[in-house]
């Protein structure tokens, strides 16, 4: 296998580490600053207004959606090409992901609506999502199951006709109080005979 990037992904490193030193690392202290009001407002899960501007800024200059293999509603980036880029980004990890619409877990959200998602749920959800009007959640954890090892979740979802019962409890689902969290995509057993591997759904 090539493990050389493309130039396209050589360039957009440049880029990224261009936006994130002249745009990114001097807003840290503004955002760390607005965090600490919101929480003494009593809104810890409030977005610190200066995410809005960095967006605005990531966006204009095309680093916006830079997971998405998709070259429509992505970059077109392969994995390869992308991973210098989600490293990049971790330097400064408050930051960086939310501002060029690449956080987690709109991330693998959007990515299973990309592939899945029915005409409706793409204009409800996913079409937001990548411009980043909501947010999302994913709810896997449970109380009093292991949480990292989903063949213990207990949450069904079972068929009701047309729709589906989702009965359970969820609880460290990453994202749900941000203000701004509109959907969760949540993992439950649907298929419970079925090999250990095999029995859940989202």
């Amino acid at each position: 296998m090539d493990f050389r990037h493309s130039d396209r992904s050589l360039a957009l490193q440049d880029q990224v580490t261009t936006f994130l030193q002249e745009h990114v690392y001097p807003a840290e202290e503004t955002f760390e600053h607005q965090a600490e009001e919101n929480r003494r407002g009593g809104q810890p899960f409030r977005t610190p207004e200066i995410l809005g501007s960095l967006k605005q800024t990531a966006r204009d200059q095309g680093l916006w959606n830079l997971f998405l293999p998709d070259a429509v509603d992505g970059a077109g980036l392969t994995v390869l090409d992308y991973a210098p880029i989600a490293e990049l980004s971790g330097r400064s990890p408050h930051l960086a992901p939310e501002a060029m619409n690449c956080s987690a877990p709109d991330t693998g959200n959007m990515e299973l609506l990309h592939m899945f998602a029915t005409p409706f749920q793409r204009e409800r959800w996913l079409d937001p999502l990548l411009r980043a009007e909501i947010r999302s959640c994913f709810s896997m954890t449970e109380p009093d199951v292991a949480s990292s090892d989903a063949t213990n979740i207990a949450a069904r979802i079972t068929p009701d006709g047309e729709d589906f019962i989702v009965s359970g409890r969820k609880w460290w689902s990453t994202g749900a109080m941000r203000p701004e969290c509109a959907v969760s995509i949540v993992m439950g057993v649907s298929e419970p005979d079925a090999d250990r591997h095999q029995r859940h759904s989202m």
